[in-house]
Order: C-alpha cells, then structure tokens, then sequence
C-alpha cells in the first residue's frame, strides 16, 4: 500500500465542498481541515505507484477549488502501536 500525504490550498469560501468532493474520490481515504499553511490535507492510499499520479493528478487537482496541492509520498508508518511493540523487552512495569 502506498500513502501520499496531499497539502491543498483552496479557496477560502468553499473549503468545506472541496473538502468533501476530495474525500468522494477513489483513492482518498481522509481529508482533514487544518489550521497553519495549508487549508486542507488529505490522505491517499492506493496498491500501486501510478495510481498517485491519476488521484492527484488527474482528480484532486481537477476539483474546483483546488488552488495547489503538495505531495509527500510516505516511506514507513509509526503508530503507538508499532513503536510500543517495537521498544516492548517484556517487563512488566506495574509494580
């Protein structure tokens, strides 16, 4: 599974209709408004590297809105999950 991470600019007074057009595409499966930089980031994850490009590309980019995007493809995921099984040597700390 490949996951981009996807900065969107849009326009100020339709941030929640772009927002949710984005979140109907094939491809995304989050779309969060944030405060700072960016308007929007949504996350895509698709099977294969080309997929990127068509759900970036050829859809977020095209939904009306849409001013800018920046992609950040994803090379490993960290849960708590993760990183507590990873640094777990089997003590029991509960005292």
């Amino acid at each position: 599974m490949i996951t981009a991470i996807v900065m969107i600019d849009a326009a100020t007074d339709a941030i929640p209709e772009v927002a949710a057009a984005i979140a109907d595409l094939d491809g995304v499966s989050e779309v969060y408004s944030t405060a700072g930089e960016v308007d929007l980031i949504a996350i895509v994850r698709v099977r294969e590297f080309e997929q990127v490009a068509e759900v970036i590309a050829g859809r977020i980019n095209k939904v009306p809105g849409v001013l800018e995007t920046e992609t950040h493809i994803a090379f490993r995921a960290y849960s708590r999950h993760d990183l507590e099984a990873a640094f777990s040597i089997g003590f029991d700390t509960a005292d």
